[in-house]
């Protein structure tokens, strides 16, 4: 076979695998219209690699792999691009700095497998869903919900053997990750078709291609396109959210475990320590200002007069620290005492830092099961020091906020506070909320344990973070 007719034979094979893929999208949008907008949102682009991947914008497919398991299995293709797609809506690819890749690529791919198996969709089942949710079923129990993160977090905790491994990849595995962890330069040549998508460029090879070399302002751009195609996956992760819940509430019904990944990726992540500062007062304290302060009339006066300025700075600074507010701590039954714990060194790790914490301080740390157990008052850094040291927890009956709020405003009906900016209340959230809004700012804080956190009064905050957040 001579090269123009191997040519014309590739570009046959490219064209009906291409063909394939936009069956596989037209089945999807039909059977699914939920995911109209996430199916064609990808690039179709082909590649050497055995197996399919995604960088968030580009479809890698090796064509005549697309050919054999259609011919294979009908199924298939399809069933690999709906994995594929779902990956982008539940963002596993927009990921950061992670303890251990391998867990976090199998824990993506069994959160998708179990989605799709639960959509019931005669196109893309498959043999293997059976024993896919037979495996899964070991997990459900401690995990909650299968999403990516929670059955990470469950792999950290509870390390697969590799034997293990090894199964549950060749389970679950229906595309590949290695492009998710490429750097800039990496997946600039995978979408030039220098590298396949499935396997990483070495780096130590291309130090005299300079066209392969990215400056920093070729990094930056890119980067912000990164952030850009990030922020297109989470609308549309709404819009699919919003859909199963509203208009596709029957279908809805089904995909129980796809809403529960779309509620944990599109759920609203905070930073505790800007938080914390929002319960800052205006203050003065021991801090030349700057802003107000001319340097021409200090040096003129230094030069005229050698040692003597015509103009002193000012002493003092308005600026913004935590005066006084309540930490309320929930130790009731069901709350573990291990996290109240971190919860509070986490606090003061924050108020402990500069910027943020006066020499004089009027912090009141609450013990609450159903009823007041213990009001620690601190007044100083030193006084925290030593309540952290010594820390022991009270309580462990019934839940009730109530008492709290009732002894905060005793509290200031005492002169004992005289700015109270808020009040953080560290809890499960299982039980009575007052029926009155207090004078003052209000946050409940959660931690994310897997399942619904209850709903707050309106007037409050509700703040969930991560068990990570408190490490």
């Amino acid at each position: 076979m001579n090269h123009q007719e191997q040519n014309k034979q590739q570009e046959k094979i490219e064209k009906l695998a291409r063909e394939i893929i936009d069956l596989c999208r037209s089945s999807l949008i039909v059977n699914l219209r939920f995911i109209d907008m996430a199916v064609s949102r990808l690039t179709l682009l082909p590649q050497g690699t055995e197996r399919t991947a995604t960088d968030g914008e580009h479809y890698f497919y090796n064509p005549i792999h697309i050919l054999r398991s259609y011919k294979k299995a009908r199924e298939l293709p399809i069933r690999r691009y709906l994995h594929t797609v779902f990956h982008c809506i539940y963002r596993h690819m927009f990921i950061g700095t992670l303890k251990d890749n391998r867990l976090w690529n199998l824990a993506c791919d069994i959160a998708v497998e179990h989605s799709i198996n639960g959509l019931s969709l005669d196109v893309v089942t498959i043999k293997k869903a059976e024993e896919q949710e037979k495996e899964i079923e070991q997990w459900e129990e401690e995990v909650r919900y299968v999403t990516a993160e929670m059955l990470y977090r469950h792999f950290l905790d509870h390390p697969p053997t590799e034997e293990t491994l090894q199964r549950l990849e060749k389970l679950f595995s229906l595309d590949d990750h290695s492009i998710w962890y490429y750097s800039p330069e990496q997946i600039a040549a995978v979408r030039k078709g220098g590298t396949n998508a499935s396997e990483k460029k070495d780096s130590s090879n291309d130090g005299d291609n300079d066209t392969d070399k990215m400056d920093n302002s070729d990094i930056e751009r890119f980067m912000n396109s990164r952030r850009e195609l990030e922020s297109m996956w989470q609308n549309v992760s709404e819009y699919v959210q919003t859909a199963l819940e509203t208009i596709e509430q029957e279908r809805g019904q089904k995909a129980g475990n796809m809403i529960q990944n779309l509620k944990e990726v599109n759920r609203e992540r905070y930073d505790y320590t800007t938080f914390l500062k929002k319960f800052a007062v205006m203050g003065e304290a021991m801090k030349i200002n700057d802003d107000e302060f001319d340097y021409v009339y200090y040096t003129y006066g230094l030069e005229l007069y050698r040692n003597m300025p015509l103009v002193e700075p000012l002493e003092y600074k308005e600026v913004k620290r935590i005066r006084e507010f309540v930490i309320a701590i929930d130790t009731s039954g069901s709350v573990e005492g291990d996290l109240v714990q971190k919860f509070i060194q986490k606090t003061y790790n924050i108020l402990k830092s500069s910027e943020s914490f006066f020499a004089k301080i009027n912090l009141h740390i609450v013990q609450c099961d159903a009823k007041i157990q213990q009001d620690t008052k601190i007044t100083s850094q030193e006084e925290f020091d030593e309540f952290i040291k010594n820390m022991k927890l009270f309580g462990f009956g019934g839940t009730d906020f109530r008492p709290v709020f009732h002894y905060v405003n005793q509290l200031i009906e005492q002169k004992e506070f005289t700015n109270l900016r808020g009040l953080i209340y560290f809890t499960d959230g299982y039980g009575t909320f007052p029926e009155t809004q207090p004078p003052y700012e209000t946050a409940f804080v959660f931690i994310d344990q897997g399942y619904e956190n209850p709903e707050v009064p309106v007037w409050a905050i509700r703040l969930v973070l991560e068990k990570e957040d408190l490490t």
